[in-house]
């Protein structure tokens, strides 16, 4: 069963770790000012502001900084500054039966996916596909805080996954299914196949979505999880945006859906805002969730934290 992390409340510490590549230490500090300005206190990892090229500190520093923060009494929500490359690096070096007994709120999305995955399989946790420190900014809308602070404060259920208005889900596979929702950034997960992390879909709903990939791309990551088994073994299927995937050979990423995904037959969903998206809707990981395509809802059914 899994295990729910406590709610966040106005004054709780947020600690702040850099999981995969650096991010520039203006970005940081205005993120935590207006984590400050909520009335929160921050912790700051250790090696949160380090540069190796393109990550941030060797694995080992990163994941100490990690799991620092799951072993503070004070932290009760932990937030990536960002994705990027290299989360995956970390994963051996987690210590997972500590972060069972000390449940915490973690956020995240890109390559922090297959983190937040990892930490459902592994240690039970319930873990949220939504924001990181770098969207802690004063462009960022407010439908993106809404979602996110409903899904980490709320202990009462059910509540709607609901897109901003304006912006339709759509059906493309009748269907109504309650199951678990894993998944996150296609990228990240096809990166975890073949790996003792490799996400299971087995009577799962499974969300996908990604950014900057060219559509053929995507039809070669789409594929990979189809001969993994992961279309065969899940119930339904929930996809997010594909933010500047750009069309190939004269197909787009709808076209690839309606070719590839539909066929499958499973209950889909699409258009879902999404992670990489200007709007971001929140999707906890590891709670039941039921996906109605029939009235194109999705309906969290027990709260993801707990008082």
């Amino acid at each position: 069963m899994s295990i729910k992390p406590q709610q966040l409340q106005q004054g709780d510490t947020i600690g702040i770790v850099t999981l995969g590549s650096p991010l520039e230490a203006n970005i940081i500090n205005q993120g935590i000012t207006m984590l400050e300005n909520m009335g929160f206190q921050v912790l700051v990892g250790d090696y949160v502001y380090a540069t190796n090229g393109f990550l941030s500190g060797t694995p080992q520093q990163r994941a100490s900084d990690l799991m620092k923060m799951f072993q503070n009494k004070q932290v009760k929500l932990i937030l990536p500054t960002r994705g990027g490359v290299g989360v995956a690096s970390i994963l051996p070096y987690l210590d997972y039966n500590i972060i069972r007994t000390n449940p915490k709120i973690i956020s995240g999305y890109s390559d922090v996916t297959i983190l937040i995955n990892v930490l459902y399989q592994l240690a039970d946790l319930v873990t949220f596909q939504s924001l990181m420190l770098l969207d802690f900014r004063s462009s960022t809308p407010s439908y993106n805080f809404n979602q996110f602070f409903n899904s980490i404060t709320r202990t009462t259920a059910p509540w709607q996954i609901m897109n901003p208005p304006d912006i339709p889900l759509i059906s493309k596979v009748p269907g109504n299914v309650t199951g678990v929702i894993v998944g996150g950034n296609l990228t990240s997960l096809v990166d975890s196949l073949g790996t003792s992390y490799e996400i299971d879909t087995k009577g799962k709903i499974l969300f996908l979505e990604d950014t900057h990939e060219p559509v053929n791309t995507v039809f070669r990551y789409l594929n990979h999880l189809k001969l993994a088994g992961k279309f065969d073994d899940c119930i339904g299927i929930i996809i997010g945006e594909c933010t500047q995937c750009q069309p190939a050979y004269g197909k787009t990423f709808e076209n690839v859906i309606d070719e590839f995904i539909v066929p499958l037959g499973k209950p889909l969903l699409v258009n879902l805002a999404s992670s990489h998206g200007f709007y971001k809707a929140a999707v906890p990981l590891g709670v039941n969730v039921n996906m109605n395509t029939y009235n194109r809802s999705l309906t969290v059914i027990e709260p993801a934290v707990r008082p």
